[in-house]
């Protein structure tokens, strides 16, 4: 067997496309809520792979799963079922609204899989009224949906569309947690509302609950599929196996990813039979979609996470965090709120501190910890759903060095 070629962070600048800009650290193993880089070095991880690791990182029961399916058959392509696949579809429908799955590799697939489904179901019920055209698609600033050209114009972040059109037609986008807007916009022609009910990339910020049950009845009112994207909110982020639970408003179709893998690429469309119909053989496809290896891995995460115990210690861990958080700026006076829920959580800088997030990682990158960024002003929480209490403490204790010496630059300067 050959040897490994060796590499580093300079590899990545050799070799990679520059679309990203990764930490000059590279990890190369994590257990639990610890990573350790090539260096040795251990970090307590507050990034959770993006929403993504919601039980950890070498999670040993879905390691017994990977080896287990892993020996059986990974693909096998749509032109057959599988044993896995039927079995996590079943385990969703019967813990959600939905009567219906489908399954992709992504939350970019899985909404654009939702907003083909909205355009399609209208077309197919076109009849019913009249002939009219229905294919508007309302969606709201600074929400973030994919990076396929459709749900990033669909996304209300104008930045990800330069350069790239012309972008696809029939999308408006319109102010967050304006009901009013949105019912001065909404018509017989929208097929679609597709909404976070956190915006994570856009500064995790909460949907007002009235913002959401009045959404829900203007797309009654006009015939519209509300779709729910909770690509980051979902299983058991929030507390609840999806957040629209604590809301009380039930979508017509929602959208799924991020932890339901737990790292393994997975995404999922949710909905009831009559709208699924729409997707009838050949209107729609993935390739990998709902493959036995990572279906057989969701449904082990989904048995993990969907419990009272789980999702209970997430509503701890929430106030742990706050607790802490809030503790750490009353020394130090850089946050001007903490918000989000369950363990999705942004600290908003104050205006003092505009576009210091990025170095607030930087800083804690120094002191063993890792932490993401919401834009330019807002630091992000993401951990595990089970992190220890004890590494969440470990965590914020790093945190509190951080903000100490960005705190004392924004003073010196």
């Amino acid at each position: 067997m050959s040897q490994p070629i060796a590499v580093t962070r300079q590899t990545f600048d050799d070799v990679m496309v520059p679309n990203y800009a990764p930490a000059q650290m590279v990890p190369v193993r994590g257990e639990g809520s610890r990573m350790w880089d090539q260096q040795g070095r251990e970090y307590v991880d507050f990034t959770g792979g993006i929403a993504v690791n919601a039980l950890g990182h070498a999670n040993p029961e879905l390691v017994k799963v990977i080896e287990a399916q892993a020996r059986k058959v990974w693909h096998i392509g749509n032109g057959y079922t599988n044993e896995p696949v039927l079995r996590l579809a079943k385990a969703l429908t019967d813990a959600t609204f939905a009567d219906k799955a489908f399954f992709c590799n992504s939350g970019l697939e899985a909404n654009e899989a939702a907003l083909k489904l909205a355009r399609r179901y209208a077309y197919d019920h076109a009849a019913e009224r009249g002939g009219k055209e229905k294919s508007e698609i309302i969606s709201f600033y600074n929400s973030f949906h994919g990076r396929s050209l459709f749900t990033v114009s669909v996304g209300g972040q104008a930045k990800y569309t330069e350069g790239f059109g012309p972008i696809p037609a029939g999308i408006m986008h319109l102010p967050y947690n304006d009901l009013a807007t949105v019912e001065a916009t909404i018509s017989d022609a929208t097929a679609a509302v597709i909404v976070e009910p956190v915006q994570g990339e856009g500064g995790v910020l909460p949907a007002d609950p009235e913002f959401l049950k009045g959404l829900r009845a203007l797309c009654d009112k006009h015939d519209t599929l509300l779709i729910f994207d909770e690509v980051q909110t979902g299983v058991g982020r929030t507390g609840t196996l999806y957040a629209y639970e604590q809301y009380g408003v039930t979508p017509d179709i929602l959208t799924t990813a991020k932890a339901l893998g737990n790292g393994y690429p997975i995404g999922g469309m949710l909905t009831t039979s009559k709208i699924a119909a729409s997707f009838s053989p050949g209107t729609h496809g993935c390739t990998y979609g709902g493959n036995p290896l990572a279906t057989a891995i969701a449904g082990r995460v989904l048995e993990l996470i969907n419990t009272a115990e789980t999702l209970n210690g997430v509503k701890a861990r929430h106030d742990h965090f706050i607790k802490g958080i809030d503790a750490i700026n009353a020394r130090h006076g850089v946050f001007d709120q903490v918000r989000g829920m369950g363990l999705l959580i942004g600290a908003v800088l104050k205006p003092g501190f505009t576009g210091r997030a990025k170095d607030i990682v930087a800083e804690s990158e120094k002191h063993g910890l890792m932490v993401l960024v919401a834009g330019g002003d807002v630091v992000r929480f993401a951990p595990s759903l089970n992190i220890p209490f004890a590494d969440i403490d470990a965590g914020l204790a790093s945190l509190e060095k951080a903000v100490a010496a960005v705190a004392a630059t924004a003073k010196a300067a």
